[in-house]
Formats: C-alpha cells, structure tokens, sequence
C-alpha cells in the first residue's frame, strides 16, 4: 500500500483545506473530513449497504457529479469507503462504508438527533441575538 504525506499546500477554491497527515490535531483532522458539504450525508446514505455511483448521487439531494466523485475519493482516502469496481459492460463502480466507516455512523446519528432536537432552540437564540445587536447597534 502506497501512504503519500501531504505538505501544507493552499487549499483550491473556497473552504477548508484538504485533510493533511502533518495535523497535530486529530479532531481537526476528522472534523475537516466530516465538517465539509457532502462527507456525512454520503456516509448516511451508504450506512444502509453499498451503492453504484449513480444510486448513489440521485440519493444525495443536491449534490453534483463532481462533487460526489471528489468526497468519494477524499472518504476512501480516509479509509472510511470503500470502492469495488464490477466488472461489467460497462464497468460499474460500487461504493461501501468499510468498517471503520460504519463505526463513524453512530456518534453521527448521535449528532443529528441532538441537531434535530435543538434547532428550534439554536434558531430562537440566534434572532434573540440578532435583535439585540442591532438594538445595540442603533444606540450605540
């Protein structure tokens, strides 16, 4: 098995940099993998078995064909999916959570219930907040 390190290259386009080797902090490093756009919701929708690509994309709702391809290879980088190509023609492409994938799957379902059941706090707070400042903002 091939490991290649990563050096602090800039990040291309907008957000986080890509995950690096070189981080002394691992839940920075989990975090910027499961922190970005597409990786949990992919990793949900694999939760139940393995997907073909196209299954795969018209199940994660908004997500374009790039972008499932770049947080395919960023997750299988990260050991969490796994990527079977069927040989058929033409070829098909399967992916799946490998173990230490599904083992992310609980403390994520953990994370979106108390996600779920805190928004309407977390949305009240914010315009209470909101309102203040600009309350604020006007006598000061």
């Amino acid at each position: 098995m091939l490991v290649t390190t990563l050096t602090s290259a800039p990040a291309r386009g907008r957000g986080r940099p890509s995950a690096r080797e070189d981080l002394p902090c691992p839940i920075r490093d989990v975090l910027d993998r499961i922190g970005d756009a597409w990786s949990v919701l992919v990793l949900t929708t694999l939760e139940p078995g393995p997907e073909r690509f196209n299954q795969l994309r018209r199940q994660v709702e908004g997500i374009s064909q790039r972008m499932l391809t770049v947080t395919l290879r960023h997750l299988e980088r990260d050991g969490l999916v796994s990527r079977t190509v069927i040989p058929s023609t033409p070829p098909q492409v399967e992916y799946a959570l490998t173990d230490m994938g599904r083992s992310l799957c609980l403390p994520l379902k953990v994370l979106a219930d108390w996600a779920g059941s805190h928004q309407p706090v977390i949305r009240g707070a914010r315009r209470q907040y909101d309102s203040a400042g600009a309350a604020s903002s006007a006598n000061g």
